[in-house]
């Protein structure tokens, strides 16, 4: 088992540094540059013009990886993960394509997104449902208790997938940032799936270690990507590669039926998202911002942080959230 972690991990890296080198040269050519907000921190203009899209690179490096070094390449569990991850960057690509490609800056309008969005979240819960049998209960975190939500189910966990996806996306707004915060999440998963092989001394997952295998290759993907998205950036992961990463995380959630305790792993990406809804809600309300500019990163940086020192805060952060989140997971085993 370990040598196949071992094996995704470093398979999935080793793609990542390959392809990075051929890759970021063709998105310079064929001018697929990032568009900088003019009303954001003055410092991120001169990354205008620094390729997106990149997050081709880790996908290709992650699904390869994770097929060539499985058990059971083909699973259910497998099949579901991947198509939850390529599910979710396929509605990136195509935003990032409309923006910068066919010079649309608003890309795909966000119902658009959101409808796309709605029905991959459905379509995982119902296949985690009725193809993987993994029932309608949530695990409670914290506590060995499961509740039972029926037919509620499928909304809450809907809700779940869509706003963690986004929340990623909010993330990806320094070099380096939504990448690392997933590694980290991503080595979380890997322990969560090697733990969860048994639940009461009942099978809960068929194939756990094609999850776990998921997972290590997920994280070894986002530390080959950080070669290259490190600050200062040479390529930005885009919607395809952030879209894709939120997609990845809640799959395994929703597989390892730790839908709420993601909340916990993923803790920066919550609060990322809260900033936002935070800063919309008081600014329409009063006329006044809670925060110096939202997403909650951009705050620390225009108040004084470099940009560096930021994402460093929020890694440590987020590695909190994370052991957290296994704490919390751990009375669930019985």
């Amino acid at each position: 088992m370990f040598e196949r972690l071992l094996m995704a991990g470093s398979l999935a890296l080793i793609i990542c540094l390959i392809l990075g080198p051929f890759l970021i040269p063709l998105l310079h050519t064929l001018k697929f540059g990032q568009n900088i907000r003019e009303d954001g921190p003055k410092r991120h203009l001169k990354k205008a013009g620094t390729p997106t899209m990149g997050g081709i690179i880790f996908l290709v490096g992650i699904v390869a990886a994770a097929l060539l070094s499985a058990e059971q390449p083909t699973s259910a569990e497998m099949i579901t993960v991947v198509g939850a991850m390529l599910g979710f960057g396929l509605i990136g690509f195509i935003d990032d394509f409309i923006k910068v490609v066919m010079h649309r800056s608003l890309g795909l309008r966000a119902y658009q997104k959101l409808i796309g969005q709605i029905a991959l979240a459905i379509g995982l819960t119902w296949a985690a449902v009725y193809l993987l049998g993994r029932g309608t209960d949530i695990i409670i975190p914290f506590t060995p208790i499961h509740l039972e939500l029926g037919w509620f189910y499928y909304p809450f966990v809907a809700f779940i997938i869509v706003g963690i996806t986004n929340a990623v996306n909010l993330t990806d707004g320094l070099d380096g940032l939504a990448a690392g915060t997933t590694l980290i999440s991503a080595l979380c998963y890997t322990l969560i799936a090697m733990l969860g092989v048994t639940q009461g001394g009942v099978a809960i997952l068929a194939h756990e270690s094609d999850l776990a295998v998921f997972a290590a290759a997920l994280t070894g993907g986002c530390l080959g990507f950080l070669r290259f998205n490190k600050y200062p950036a040479r390529v930005f992961m885009g919607d395809t590669g952030s879209l894709a990463l939120g997609g990845a995380l809640a799959g395994l959630a929703v597989l390892t039926k730790t839908e709420v305790i993601l909340l916990l792993i993923g803790g920066v990406y919550v609060i990322e998202a809260f900033s936002v809804i935070i800063q919309v809600i008081s600014f329409k309300t009063t006329g006044k911002r809670v925060f110096k500019m939202a997403p909650i990163h951009h705050h620390f940086e225009l108040s004084g942080w470099n940009e560096w020192k930021v994402v460093l805060t929020f890694w440590t952060a987020s590695l909190v959230c994370g052991i957290l989140g296994i704490i919390s997971y751990l009375p669930s085993l019985g």
